[in-house]
Order: C-alpha cells, then sequence, then structure tokens
C-alpha cells in the first residue's frame, strides 16, 4: 500500500475508534475488515487516537501503561506479547475516586505496580539496572480496561490500535523507593465487595516490573519517544481482569506498597 494510502487509512481507523469511544458504542474488529494490519499500522492507529483524545479532553500524557504482561493475561486474550500505549492525564483518578462506568463499554478490573520515573530513559540498550537507578518508586495501582471492540474480540492489533484498551488509572498515595526490596517479589490480594477475587506477584509482569520499564523504554525508540522523569509506568496485570458493575468497590491490597481503592457508579449515582 503506498505511504499516502497507509496514512489515510490509520487516521480513519483513528477515528473510528475515537468515535466509538465517545459514543460508547463498539465496533467490530478492525482486522476483520483490514487482516493485513501489522503491529507497526496499529501504533499509528494509537497515535492518531492519542491526538484526537487530547484534542478533545486536553491535558497530556503523563506515563504509559503495558499491557498482557502476564502469562493470565496473554491467555486470556490469545497472544503472545505485550503491548503498550500512553496515560493520559484526563484518564487518572486518585485513590478512592468514584469512576463513572456509563462512560465505558465493558470496563474489567486489574491490579498493577505503577513506578514512578525519577531520571528520563531513551533506548535502545537500556539495562534492568538503568532501569532500576532511573525508577524513583512505586505506587500501589488499579487501571480499568475498556474495549471499543465490540465483545473483547481482539487481536494484538485490534488491542494496540485501541490505545491499549485503557480505561481508567487509579493510583495510590504512597510512593514507596525501591531501596531494600524487589517490585517482583511483591505480593498482591484483589478484592471487590470484600471479597477476595485473586492474588498475584510482581513477577507476573515480565517477570519484573522494572525490567518490564527497560523493555519499555527500548520499545519505544524506534519512535523516538524518551520515558520522561516525572512519568509513571503501569507495568501489567498481576492477575486475570474480572468485569465490574455500578456499585461495586475494588481494592488492591500490595505489600509494602499499602492500598488502592476504585469505586465504580453510574452516572445517576
Amino acid at each position: 500500500m503506498p505511504p499516502e494510502a497507509a496514512e489515510d487509512r490509520h487516521e480513519a481507523l483513528a477515528q473510528r475508534l475515537h468515535d466509538a469511544m465517545t459514543s460508547v458504542t463498539a465496533v467490530p474488529p478492525l482486522v476483520a475488515e483490514h487482516p493485513d494490519l501489522d503491529v507497526d499500522d496499529a501504533y499509528r492507529i494509537q497515535q492518531g487516537l492519542v491526538r484526537r483524545i487530547l484534542d478533545a479532553d486536553g491535558g497530556r500524557v503523563v506515563g504509559y501503561k503495558l499491557g498482557l504482561t502476564s502469562a493470565p493475561m496473554q491467555q486470556m486474550l490469545g497472544v503472545d506479547q505485550p503491548d503498550y500505549a500512553p496515560v493520559l492525564s484526563s484518564m487518572v483518578y486518585a485513590d478512592g475516586h468514584d469512576i463513572d462506568l456509563s462512560r465505558y463499554i465493558a470496563p474489567k478490573v486489574e491490579a498493577e505496580i505503577a513506578l514512578v520515573l525519577e531520571e528520563p530513559l531513551t533506548g535502545p540498550g537500556v539495562t534492568p539496572m538503568q532501569a532500576w537507578r532511573a525508577v524513583g518508586g512505586a505506587v500501589a495501582a488499579i487501571e480499568m480496561v475498556d474495549s471499543r471492540i465490540a465483545d473483547w474480540k481482539i487481536g494484538l492489533v485490534d488491542t494496540i490500535s485501541d490505545l491499549a484498551s485503557s480505561g481508567a488509572t487509579v493510583l495510590g498515595t504512597r510512593v514507596v523507593t525501591l531501596d531494600g526490596w524487589e517490585p517482583r517479589l511483591t505480593g498482591m490480594v484483589v478484592a471487590r465487595n470484600g471479597a477476595t477475587v485473586d492474588t498475584g506477584a510482581g513477577a507476573a509482569a515480565l517477570g519484573d516490573p522494572v525490567a518490564a520499564v527497560a523493555w519499555l523504554a527500548n520499545t519505544l525508540a524506534p519512535y523516538g519517544v524518551t520515558l520522561e522523569a516525572g512519568w509513571f509506568v503501569m507495568t501489567g496485570a498481576l492477575h486475570r481482569a474480572f468485569d465490574v458493575v455500578p456499585g461495586d468497590v475494588v481494592r488492591a491490597d500490595f505489600d509494602r506498597l499499602g492500598t488502592v481503592t476504585a469505586r465504580f457508579a453510574s452516572a445517576s449515582g
């Protein structure tokens, strides 16, 4: 496909996903209509979607999210590698905030470790040790993922295009330095309405959340993206995502990091 035609297709599909997001109406998988789309196409579509969200909602990039880093999530969605997307300020909420589920299509929740960067990281060639030195601390986090692709019938290309299925991010209040402990050994219990749903450990995130940050910096290098100081990286789900409905309260308890809580409501309360 000529470069101009490919760019036009990327922009048209980014607009389709943005329309789906704003109308809260799912669309069929992109690859059903365009089976020749590859991962590079998907990231170009994602970039177009990000531009549209920032133009419509304002805000800025405040970090990145890694998705599909754990074996359970890869098995759940039938993919064999991680994906990523920028985290936008309009999608970030404080601990305990009420999230209006009427704005989302098919929300699911996952608990994660977020790592806050104290120094920038630019690939290629970033090592886990360099990533460790760049990280200022870790934060307990909950991510609510959502899919603008109908019925979560997504492969890697569809979820990448769709902002790595981003919905909302809830961050805990404590930033804990990495001195004297390793995030990969951190245990976590997540509960919905007081009942335990699942458990996990930091090692679910590509074996080590810090190594996951290095992987991200190196993977972003061909696109000219630096992970900036002050940004945070959502390092990936530590368990299988689960559905939430209005009225649910989800709490994740982490070793060392403490707790983070997300509350889910409808527009009517």
